[in-house]
């Protein structure tokens, strides 16, 4: 049996997004800033997919630029937010996704910017009267860099809190909302954010594309240089195909939203009640065994195993046919474990191994009642 639980690394692709994507393929191969039909028919698509969009997110059209993915949105806005908008202190916490933590970092090299990093709790989450402390301390022109939903032990910050406090202190606000974008709705006329990014990978889309939302008036100029495409916002010969798989990626997330997430909340839910039956001592990193305060996508548990066993752990439950993770893929290989549970974890607690399973619409309880055989059979060997 071959079973895959590693969605916060990305997602199947519907059926329908391959579908809309071969199409354009095969039918629509003009360059979209081109003056003939072909072009003008790509850029019509284009166009399309960009008001639909907006309008999911309460948005203007103008205000969602397509970008590669979430790395490349949040590297645009942090970087020219510094460059453009004399940004001199950039607030963040010490468990956000690498994108923003190395840009962050190396803004603090290139441009010597101040650089801050909010208290977390024990569970991960950010201390919000640390942080308005941090945006009071001085008048520097600042910004917020925090996660919607944390891609590894899954907690979700208070967005509209967040975007409040900023408001008040006159601070710009960017949230990574990559593993949020297509599982939870947006109102983006209600909630005071300034900048978003997405990337369409992580909804059943395809890799390679995502978007980043630039409030209107930012005053952003382009990171990119060359033509004039996204609207003068990001150079370069638009992904055509990609965009419209995007589109239709996420209007079947939206469209099957509230169906698709009793789904999976309900795997969720079930994965945390069986694994607690047959592995008492299992433990979960974060809010991830919360139901309530957490994203009902993904879980993070930590088995009670030893350190020279835990090393086998992984080619295990690969060999058995389990897909899941350790914590982000993007770290994979690195040799130095997960940034985030270094944050909230003790020593003692490190030296058990965790693992992150993400689940999907495409999923079932069968799936997770082998997973978790095979869990308990490693431990009893």
């Amino acid at each position: 049996m071959k079973v895959y639980f590693d969605n916060a690394a990305t997602t199947r692709v519907r059926d329908e997004v391959i579908a809309k994507m071969q199409t354009a393929l095969a039918d629509c191969y003009g360059n979209p800033s081109s003056t003939h039909s072909f072009g003008r028919t790509a850029k019509t698509a284009i166009e399309t997919a960009r008001k639909t969009i907006a309008k999911y997110l309460n948005a203007h059209p103008s205000e969602i630029i397509f970008t590669s993915g979430g790395t490349e949105a949040d590297n645009m806005i942090m970087r020219c937010s510094v460059r453009d908008l004399d940004v001199e202190t950039i607030i963040t916490s010490r468990i956000e996704h690498h994108a923003v933590t190395h840009t962050a970092e190396d803004l603090e090299q290139e441009y010597g910017i101040a650089l801050k990093y909010v208290d977390l709790d024990a569970f991960g989450n950010p201390d919000l009267d640390h942080l308005e402390e941090l945006l009071k301390a001085d008048a520097s022109k600042k910004l917020v860099c925090l996660m919607h939903v944390n891609n590894e032990i899954g907690n979700m910050i208070d967005v509209k809190a967040i975007s409040r406090l900023c408001v008040a202190n006159q601070a710009l606000f960017l949230s990574d909302t990559v593993q949020s974008i297509g599982h939870f709705e947006w109102d983006l006329a209600e909630i005071p954010i300034d900048f978003l990014t997405a990337a369409a990978h992580k909804f059943h889309g395809p890799k390679g594309i995502g978007f980043a939302f630039i409030r209107k008036n930012s005053n952003l100029k382009p990171m990119i240089s060359g033509g004039a495409q996204e609207r003068g916002c990001r150079a370069g010969t638009e992904s055509y195909h990609n965009i419209v798989g995007l589109e239709e990626a996420f209007i079947s997330a939206y469209d099957n939203l509230n169906e698709e997430r009793d789904y999976v909340q309900g795997l969720k839910a079930y994965f945390i009640e069986t694994i607690k039956k047959e592995i008492p001592e299992v433990e979960f990193n974060g809010l991830s065994g919360d139901l309530e305060k957490s994203t009902y996508t993904l879980v993070n548990l930590r088995l009670p195993i030893d350190r020279r066993k835990a090393l086998m752990l992984l080619f295990h439950l690969d060999i058995k046919g389990v897909a899941c993770s350790q914590g982000s893929a993007c770290q994979s290989g690195s040799g130095k474990g997960s940034h985030v549970l270094n944050e909230i974890l003790s020593e003692e607690e490190m030296m058990k191994p965790s693992l992150r399973f993400s689940f999907s619409r495409y999923n079932t309880k069968d799936e997770i009642d082998y997973a978790v055989m095979v869990l308990k059979d490693f431990m009893a060997d």
